[in-house]
């Protein structure tokens, strides 16, 4: 009998499984690449995978037209499986899972690439990734200062006032700890150039190698670190344009798994930046962690 789960973990959880999963030894370049079929009206993607004792699919629709009609953008569920017999287990709503995985990744690189007294965040969007990452940046750093950019400006008010933080601009980039960038722009949303050196860039808000949220100075100034350089090259325009443009040399890109488990160097003296696509290893590892603790 399959288990319907509600929700997803606690972004805490999350990012604790996440880090032992890269400490257990799980490599995220193992993974099977994505899926995307595009449909009349939008795209289907399939990220399967399997590690340990599970294994597990998630479905997600993508249709551009559902906000007119007072729809969800992105919609999807999460098939959980033993991972000896294949037998279903759990059916998890997949956008829960998504938002709460995707924040808990970049948490565990900003624990590791931030400064350890960051306080200060200028998070880039006002959607659930917005929200799921300030909620999971404030776990690993102590954040007191959040600025929201926002395109709508209503919108952006409402929403820095529901999570105690101030509007700002993309100029504030300048006095950045931590900048997060979790929107569906196409185009870079800030001159990178004005990154401060101790700064730490997370962004998330993009799959496609010709969209990107920040741009080739950001890039090319940052230890750049990805959930996986195979992944980061086929689907990470922030990373692929930048090297089309010679602004970056693929040799140099730090793997996620390499980060956690210290074996990465981290100069002092230049902004770091992880760059995220979302991996189906994730999706699984934190749908694990929710259907343990429910069992339990």
């Amino acid at each position: 009998m399959i288990t319907v789960l509600e929700g997803a973990p606690p972004m805490e959880a999350a990012i604790g499984a996440l880090r032992a999963s890269l400490l257990g030894g799980l490599d995220p370049e193992a993974g099977p690449p994505r899926s995307a079929v595009p449909v009349p009206r939008g795209e289907l993607l399939l990220m399967p995978a399997h590690w340990g004792s599970y294994a597990g699919v998630k479905v997600v629709t993508v249709a551009p037209d559902n906000p007119a009609r007072e729809l969800p953008r992105i919609q999807g569920n999460y098939l959980l499986l033993d991972g000896e017999t294949l037998t279903p287990l759990a059916l998890l709503d997949g956008i829960a899972l998504t938002n709460v995985r995707t924040a808990a990744v970049s948490a565990v690189a900003a624990d590791v690439l931030a400064e350890p007294d960051a306080s200060r965040l200028v998070l880039f969007g006002t959607g659930p990734q917005a929200r799921s990452h300030a909620e999971a940046l404030r776990c690993v750093r102590p954040i007191r200062d959040v600025v929201v950019v926002g395109r709508d400006a209503r919108r952006t008010r409402a929403f820095a006032d529901d999570i105690k933080a101030r509007v700002g601009s993309a100029d504030d980039v300048a006095d950045a700890d931590v900048v997060a960038c979790c929107t569906t722009a196409r185009t870079p949303l800030f001159d990178g150039s004005l990154l401060p050196p101790h700064a730490t860039v997370v962004a998330v808000g993009s799959h496609e190698p010709d969209a990107r949220e920040v741009d080739e100075s950001a890039v090319g100034r940052s230890t750049v670190v990805v959930e996986a350089v195979s992944a980061a090259l086929r689907e990470a325009g922030d990373i692929v344009l930048a090297v089309q443009a010679g602004a970056l040399d693929p040799g140099t890109l730090v793997g996620l798994a390499d980060l956690v488990r210290g074996r990465a160097p981290l100069p002092s003296d230049r902004p770091r930046l992880f760059k995220s696509v979302g991996m189906a290893w994730q999706d699984l590892v934190v749908a694990a962690a929710h259907f343990e603790a429910g069992r339990a």
